[in-house]
């Protein structure tokens, strides 16, 4: 294989936190966006993760009444509050941070005592395929995705919050993966039609840098001198973190109910090979990417390619269960509206109406995450019951099997 790619532009312009792609929906909204965000109280589920932050930081400059982040990760509440501090400063409103799980109890008691809130954006979530790799963990991210979500929506349903709005993924669309088949099960929950509370929500691309990602890898690895691997068939779009932050925004406040919002593609939003993504950060830090024959070549020969300028890579074909070969927003038959934002797409999902069939899902979840005892097919069987689309394949493999 010839690693001596190119550097394309929008990969560079990425990694170089590129102009935003949203930044002439913003500014055409931005009047409108102050204006809400000024006089309104806001609750952030999730928001001291990648998106979350972003959010935050999205709301956070424009100074809304009241701004309450919620997250489990106590350390990353206080990342998120010295970042803030040393990033934006202060404002006038009530801005809060609380350790907290909002699956318990005691995230009710501070939801009905510090409310009632205009605005709650849930930005809590288990994304990554590799949740899949045992049954433990794959049931707690039916727990957040599917059971937390629905939960907090019907808390804000009960209040009498404005507008909930709930992050997606493009892997809810045509799910291969069970983190998209639990994506697109959130998403019928919040599209209801006897849902007392105005929702919308955003299918996302890879947010470039975001905790946990590839590139975050990239990162993480070149930082401790070790190989840098990657698949060679699979491609995704990517968002920076403030694209993310912008999107969630936009969808959130200018959004009509049942509304998914997606990036559209461009000349900077396209869908790119990982491999190649990997040559270009290694080429853009100055190393000339080497390819090994495998994992064990790419360990041992590390320190002396490294040595001299060059870095180890591993590139090899996807064999993990639930992984998609390239990324959809959408699909034959949504109804769309390109027309509404310059840079935006829109779903306007119609509403579901068998409520029975969610009961019945949601029961028999509980019957199992009850009893203790439970398999990944038992979770797949459910999951396909509700959402016919899901094209599961099991290989036996994981992303924890691979460097």
């Amino acid at each position: 294989m010839n690693l001596s790619l190119p550097v394309q532009r929008e990969i560079l312009d990425l990694l170089r936190e590129r102009h935003s792609l949203f930044e002439a929906d913003i500014e055409r909204c931005g009047q409108e966006l102050e204006q809400a965000v000024g006089k309104g109280r806001f609750l952030v589920i999730g928001g001291a993760g990648s998106i979350g932050r972003a959010v935050v930081k999205e709301l956070f400059r424009r100074k809304p009444s009241a701004l309450h982040v919620v997250d489990l990760s106590e350390n990353n509440l206080v990342e998120l509050v010295r970042d803030l501090r040393s990033s934006l400063g202060y404002f006038d409103g009530d801005f809060r941070t609380f350790a907290l799980d909002a699956v318990s109890p005691v995230f009710d008691a501070m939801f009905y005592r510090e409310g009632p809130y205009d605005y709650v954006l849930n930005l809590a979530a288990m994304k990554h395929v590799r949740s899949e790799r045992d049954p433990y963990t794959l049931m707690r991210l039916l727990e957040v995705n599917i059971l937390g979500t629905m939960k907090t929506v019907d808390l804000a349903a009960a209040a009498g919050t404005r507008k909930y709005f709930s992050v997606s993924t493009d892997k809810a669309a045509a799910p291969a993966s069970l983190m998209g088949a639990s994506k697109r099960v959130m998403e019928l929950a919040l599209m209801r039609n006897d849902l007392a509370v105005p929702v919308s929500t955003a299918r996302f691309a890879n947010v470039a840098f975001s905790d946990g990602s590839l590139l975050h890898g990239f990162t993480q690895r070149l930082r401790n001198r070790q190989p840098i691997s990657a698949p060679l068939d699979i491609q995704r779009y990517f968002v920076t973190q403030r694209e993310a932050g912008e999107l969630c925004l936009l969808s959130c406040l200018q959004g009509q109910a049942r509304d998914i919002f997606f990036p559209k593609e461009s000349e900077l939003m396209r869908l790119t090979y990982l491999h190649e993504i990997a040559v270009s950060f290694l080429e853009t830090h100055g190393y000339e990417p080497v390819l090994c024959e495998s994992e064990e070549e790419a360990r041992v020969r590390g320190a002396d390619l490294i040595a001299t300028q060059k870095w180890p890579c591993y590139f090899f074909a996807s064999d993990t269960s639930g992984e998609k070969l390239y990324e959809e927003f959408y699909l034959p038959g949504d109804s769309l509206d390109l027309e509404r934002f310059d840079s935006i797409g829109v779903i306007h999902h119609p509403e579901f109406t068998d409520k029975s069939s969610l009961d019945l899902f949601v029961g028999k979840l509980e019957a199992l995450r009850h009893s203790g005892q439970w398999s990944k097919s038992d979770i797949v069987s459910l999951l396909q019951a509700l959402v016919p689309e899901l094209h599961h394949i099991e290989t036996g493999q994981n992303l924890d099997n691979r460097m």
